[in-house]
């Protein structure tokens, strides 16, 4: 392992995994100590700067991600911890996972050789160590080896690309301890009706309309509005303690959720922030979180929602849509959840940190 002193680079998969692109190590190849690992990855991805112009860090939460891969332990085959390194300022988080990124963790982990891939497909069990659930990812391999290009596509990403089937199990709670952690199907927090929920993101759902937005704004339009986002902020810090995640000042969970009424034939619209800056997208577990949170008869999104019938649940975006399916109960609890990704590996090499 590099001493991170600029002589020796850092082995490194730049991978696009959903709708996000990330660093992918081996846990070998990064110090032991968290604080110096953090350190490490702070100054690979830039930060904190708003442009991380001397990182390689694409001056977005959704390009400045990591995930930290290793041999798989509690009946896995590789063990996944994801990491958030913030933009502009000096913080790499681990308080949530990242269904975008897990998406390139299969094929990462047969890339470093973590996973012997069959030949046609290959079904692997990745912990996620951030939540401990286990989820199975779906990898095309023919011959053996890892193939990227395909026929599937997914919103907020140009071009076909391989499926990557993701299914998951034992999502509720994943970090607040229960899927309704105040017990509450609906709260009300500064007088604004909040569903705070967690299925495997912990998300706080209000709708748009009470917030004084048509839910259809593009993500410049509110990235403008500097009030509205400090009284989302002052909502989310409230939030946090009622979830069971304490003070949530330093913190990237609770993501806030705005919801609105479909406009292009889905289940329900969003608009995110994760957790300051407007996502472009969504990310895998909080559209699990909000497909879940439909089927919560008297939530903010259970009155908007357009529910389907076959329990694929296309969750609207600002660039598109995620599909979700949920397998329901006969007392309509969720059992399982799954979604479809692709991925791709941008580059294979060596990064040098400064």
């Amino acid at each position: 392992m590099s001493d991170g002193s600029g002589a020796g680079g850092i082995p490194c998969l730049w991978m696009r995994g959903g709708t996000s692109k990330g660093a992918y190590f081996l846990a070998d190849d990064l110090p032991n100590d968290s604080a110096e690992r953090d350190d490490l990855l702070l100054r690979i991805m830039g930060s904190p700067d708003p442009t991380q112009i001397d990182g390689i860090g694409g001056a977005d939460p959704l390009t400045s991600k990591v995930a930290v891969l290793s041999p798989g332990t509690e009946g896995a085959d590789v063990d996944y911890l994801f990491l958030q390194v913030f933009v502009d300022r000096a913080l790499v988080s681990d308080a949530q996972g990242c269904g975008n990124i897990l998406a390139g963790v299969g094929p990462a982990a047969i890339e470093r050789g973590l996973v012997t891939a069959d030949d046609g497909e290959t079904a692997i069990r990745i912990r996620m160590v951030n939540t401990g659930e286990i989820a199975v990812a779906t990898v095309q391999t023919p011959g053996g080896r890892v193939r990227y290009d395909g026929e599937a596509r997914i919103d907020g990403v140009p071009g076909g690309a391989a499926p990557i089937p993701l299914m998951f199990q034992g999502t509720e709670g994943s970090m607040c301890g229960a899927l309704l952690p105040s017990g509450n199907v609906t709260d009300t927090i500064n007088g604004v009706d909040c569903t705070l929920i967690d299925n495997g993101m912990p998300c706080v759902i209000v709708a748009a309309a009470d917030l004084g937005l048509s839910g259809q704004e593009d993500r410049d339009t509110i990235e403008a509005m500097g009030d509205l986002k400090a009284r989302i902020e002052h909502i989310r810090l409230q939030a946090g303690p009622m979830m069971n995640l304490g003070d949530v000042t330093e913190k990237s969970v609770p993501k806030m959720t705005l919801v609105s009424a479909p406009m292009k034939g889905g289940a329900i619209s969003t608009r995110s922030l994760i957790p300051h800056r407007v996502h472009a997208t969504i990310g895998v577990f909080a559209a699990i979180t909000v497909a879940t949170a439909c089927t919560l008869a008297g939530s903010p999104a259970a009155r908007i929602a357009r529910m389907p019938r076959d329990g694929r649940f296309a969750v609207e975006h600002p660039t598109g849509a995620a599909e979700v399916l949920l397998e329901l109960d006969e007392d309509g609890a969720v059992q399982r959840a799954g979604t479809l990704r692709t991925a791709r590996k941008l580059f294979d090499g060596l990064v040098f940190p400064r």
